[in-house]
């Protein structure tokens, strides 16, 4: 009987969490979009799409990226840690801001290029990676993003014939990640994980992508 009991109070503690959980998704996904500004000519644009790591490299592999940057977004809690968004009650999920010329790349060919280096089906995760902290978004400043994401993403589910997992959220706020995250691909060629997981996605990224919108000395 205790158990039974038991049992019954966990199930309803987790309803409750998974009932407020969805309620602060939706606030974040009704919100009124927070358009970041030009600086120095550079315009910035927030995707998220599994670790971090791996996107940050292969959005600085493209011509008129100037810097990706690590970190977290599209959660409700402030100044989240890599441990507190580990454990997926965050919200958020790890993310890049990318800075960029918007004279030379296009926001369109970013978000091309957000689709082309991923599993575009996969739920909550890329590749080893799973978990709400890994999965993909993307974040629109203004409508005119809004409906070029929409578009691409609803073309793309057509091509596939599946459905596309990315979420499309307002654009909120960005929580730069702690100092050791940032250039890591770069910094640890060697590492494990880069070696077995980052460099073979971004390796698989620029095959597939117009080698004319690439670094050349990526």
């Amino acid at each position: 009987m205790k158990n039974t009991l038991f049992a019954i109070v966990l199930t309803i503690l987790f309803s409750c969490q998974n009932k407020a959980q969805n309620n602060q998704n939706q606030e974040i996904k009704d919100a009124k979009p927070v358009e970041v500004p030009l600086k120095n000519g550079k315009a910035r644009a927030y995707f998220s799409s599994g670790c971090f790591w791996c996107v940050e490299a292969v959005y600085e592999s493209i011509k008129g990226v100037d810097e990706a940057i690590s970190g977290y977004s599209g959660g409700h809690t402030k100044n989240p840690t890599y441990e507190d968004s580990n454990t997926g009650r965050t919200g958020h999920a790890e993310s890049v801001e990318v800075i960029y010329d918007p004279k030379v790349v296009s926001f369109e060919t970013l978000v091309d290029a957000y689709f082309a280096s991923q599993n575009p089906t996969q739920v909550n995760g890329q590749g080893p990676d799973m978990g709400s902290q890994y999965r993909s978004i993307i974040f629109y400043q203004n409508d005119e993003q809004k409906q070029i994401i929409l578009k691409k993403k609803e073309a793309l589910a057509k091509k596939l014939n599946a459905k596309i997992a990315a979420e499309v959220y307002p654009f909120q706020k960005f929580w730069v990640a702690e100092d050791y995250h940032q250039n890591y691909e770069r910094l640890h060629p060697n590492q494990s994980y880069i070696r077995s997981v980052s460099i073979p996605r971004l390796n698989r990224f620029k095959a597939n992508f117009p080698k004319e919108l690439l670094k050349s000395n990526h």
